[in-house]
């Protein structure tokens, strides 16, 4: 492949060519995408369905990330923020939260005069198409614009138009299904108030729902650890909180306190729930597949399934979901995906980001190539890109769109020359029947 096949053709009469850069999400991946585009002078857009930026992470705030400020900020970001001014936070070797992300850089950043005009709040993209082509219309199609269908916060359903689209609008708000089968367990519609999202914030406003109660978390992952030191450190002051860990696998094999893990965070973390385990702290049930869920009569849950191919049941007042995550695809449907049979990401991109044989940390650079669709001018950007692999950290989605809109911009030297430098990991591999983020 040569780098005149990778260029963008937009000839001067192309349809597109006045058109903005669409970009979905309005979290640090999509305004990287749009601080590389305004540093590039090329129109875009941003349309977010929350009222504030990353109102994923807003979710999840009280969580610390495993990743370090210098890791965290986005270069031609960091670069635009500079020149208004902005500081780095003084210890760039400190991990942040993730209201410390939103406050001390996303939000000045959506501040900026570059980006803030160009950000639509309450816009929820709902589908994804070319102008006057579904799917199946294939000549002209190259030339036809992309048009995106969103419904705003009040409720109406408007049109827009793009050159190109680049969906960055993560999948926090899709989780895994707690059941083993890939589906939502039966019996969920009886309980739903019983059955919390990951990373609840048990130690501040959500603290009534888990002090004195038995939770039972799902999920082998580093989501699922956060949760189970924050109910341990309740059941300090409430003695009758308890925390089952219950797992799908023989063990919890993707959280590690692994001395060559060079997110520290990450390491100390896995530490600390060893220890919660050893001290009887937390309870560990492993090799669980879950099937349904029941309401009990004392107005808790049980969560049923098999364990060693025997039926078995666990009984609790409420569950945390942290299985993982998974990209919402739905309003793609008229778009031309090529995507990985089992990760569901990018065809490309898949084999790098296997999380059976792959890392945070051994994820090779990959850029707009490896992120290509059968639909040009369409690429998936950061955590969605990775479809069901939980192996994404912010600096790979970061070199995901610098290279994506190079590539926009006809720099395809630029856009070919994918480099970064990712902190060692070694603990993340593992299997895909578990669930859970471990980056």
């Amino acid at each position: 492949m040569t780098l005149l096949e990778l260029t963008p053709r937009v000839e001067a009469d192309d349809p597109r060519t006045a058109l903005p850069v669409v970009i979905i999400g309005a979290g640090p991946v999509g305004l990287a995408a749009a601080a590389n585009l305004a540093e590039r002078g090329r129109d875009f857009v941003v349309i977010e369905a929350g009222d504030r930026v990353a109102a994923s992470i807003r979710l999840w705030g009280h969580t610390r990330l495993f990743s370090p400020w210098r890791h965290v900020i986005d270069p031609a970001s960091r670069r635009l923020l500079e020149a208004s001014g902005w500081t780095m936070p003084a210890d760039e070797s400190r991990s942040p939260t993730g209201h410390e992300l939103v406050d001390a850089y996303l939000e000045p950043l959506a501040a900026l005069p570059q980006i803030g005009p160009r950000i639509r709040f309450g816009t929820r993209a709902i589908a994804v198409t070319r102008k006057g082509m579904d799917r199946t219309r294939t000549a002209g199609r190259a030339r036809a614009p992309f048009l995106l269908r969103v419904r705003t916060a009040e409720g109406i359903v408007e049109e827009l138009t793009g050159r190109a689209v680049i969906d960055a609008s993560g999948t926090y708000a899709t989780p895994n299904p707690l059941a083993s089968s890939g589906l939502d367990p039966l019996g969920l519609a009886d309980v739903p108030d019983l059955v919390h999202h990951a990373l609840p914030d048990v130690l501040g406003t959500e603290r009534a729902s888990f002090a004195g109660k038995h939770t039972v978390v799902v999920g082998a992952g580093h989501s699922a650890s956060n949760t189970l030191i924050a109910l341990a450190e309740v059941a300090r002051t409430e003695p009758a909180t308890r925390a089952t860990w219950l797992i799908r696998n023989a063990s919890a094999i993707r959280v590690s306190s692994s001395p060559d893990d060079e997110l520290t965070d990450r390491a100390a973390l896995g530490s600390r729930v060893e220890q919660l385990v050893h001290a009887g702290r937390i309870a560990v049930i492993d090799s669980f597949e879950i099937s349904h869920l029941e309401s009990t009569d004392v107005g808790g849950v049980t969560v049923v399934g098999t364990r060693h191919d025997e039926p078995a049941h666990m009984d609790a007042d409420v569950v945390v979901n942290a299985t993982g995550f998974r990209p919402d695809l739905s309003m793609l449907r008229e778009i031309r995906l090529e995507l990985d049979d089992v990760i569901e990401a990018p065809r490309r991109l898949a084999p790098l980001i296997d999380p059976n044989v792959h890392s945070c940390g051994t994820v090779a650079p990959h850029g707009f190539a490896e992120l290509r669709h059968a639909e040009p001018g369409f690429f998936l950007a950061g955590m969605k890109s990775y479809g069901r692999a939980p192996t994404f950290l912010l600096a790979t989605g970061y070199e995901q769109v610098r290279s994506i809109t190079a590539w926009l911009d006809g720099d395809a030297p630029a856009a070919a020359e994918v480099r970064l430098t990712l902190p060692a990991t070694g603990v993340c591999s593992t299997g895909l029947a578990e669930g859970g983020s471990c980056c």
